[in-house]
């Protein structure tokens, strides 16, 4: 479809619009729960500790994400592509760096949180900032390599949003998929699971683990697994054997996850739920400054 109002192949005016429907409210749920997360670290003194501005890398992440998923369903929704092809490179360009920032930001989360609770020092400023800084930068640097030639952005099946493509399966993308698959989902995901899994060994013991120790690795496996696994399904065979509605099912997955991370990192959380309730609440928040 890209730029031209026809529909793509394999694809009906009703699954066209059904994408595009999912996509908006997969955008406007994320980009509605992570930008309150980030107004209320803004607004609430309590919540600026170096471990919450881990999570509020995270909120930014996901929100770029989401920004991303309403180009995407904006677009669907109006059956075609109306940015050109510079606007494909800049789209592929923004979901992924803010994709790699996400996934490596929740790796941050894990590791500052065995920190914090498993050893005897504190996570500091310096450090959070650090992990901020590398987690940014990291992503940026990823997600420029296409555009220097080392992979490639282009249309996903639906022709209404951009991604790396994988479409080829030549050297050069696969070489870019492995480089790239291990430093920014393998590695994170180790990182995660790691972390949690010592958590849950050392305070175990004594009651149990004051955050959720599971949710965080199942959303990183189970919200990116499927794209992890369709790139490499395209690396190692021909992906046109798979349907392009079949290819579109990990593109949606993925949109749900910066909901499932707001939830998880600041909804789940006691201290942020409260001071999302006070940033909601004036009449409350009058009354704690009063106290």
């Amino acid at each position: 479809m890209a730029e031209s109002g026809t529909l793509p192949t394999g694809f009906g005016e009703l699954e066209v619009l059904a994408v595009g429907t999912v996509l908006l409210v997969e955008a406007l749920s994320g980009l509605s729960l992570n930008s309150l997360t980030i107004l209320c670290f803004c607004k609430n003194p309590e919540l600026r500790t170096p471990s919450h501005l881990l999570v509020l890398s995270l909120a930014l992440s996901d929100c770029g994400i989401s920004l991303n998923a309403l180009m995407a369903a904006t677009s669907s929704l109006l059956r075609r592509w109306p940015y050109g092809s510079e606007g494909c490179q800049a789209h592929g360009f923004q979901g992924f760096a803010t994709v790699l920032a996400s996934i490596c930001s929740s790796a941050a989360i894990a590791w500052g949180r065995y920190h914090h609770y498993c050893t005897r020092s504190r996570l500091d400023w310096n450090t959070a900032v650090s992990l901020v800084f590398f987690v940014w930068l990291s992503s940026a640097f990823w997600a420029t390599l296409p555009l220097l030639g080392w992979g490639h952005y282009d249309y996903e099946p639906l022709g209404t949003c951009c991604t790396l493509d994988y479409s080829r399966g030549d050297r050069n993308f696969t070489s870019f998929l492995f480089t790239m698959a291990f430093f920014n989902f393998l590695l994170p995901l180790f990182i995660t699971v790691t972390s949690y899994r010592l958590m849950e060994q050392k305070l175990g013991k004594t009651g149990r683990p004051p955050v959720n120790t599971v949710l965080p690795a199942r959303t990183l496996l189970l919200g990116w697994g499927p794209y992890a696994l369709l790139y490499l399904y395209a690396a190692v065979a021909d992906v046109t054997s798979i349907s392009p509605k079949l290819q579109m099912v990990p593109a949606l997955i993925a949109k749900a996850v910066p909901t499932v991370n707001a939830i998880n990192y600041a909804l789940g959380s006691e201290r942020v739920h409260r001071g999302i309730w006070q940033c909601l609440s004036p009449q409350k928040r009058e009354r704690d400054r009063e106290q």
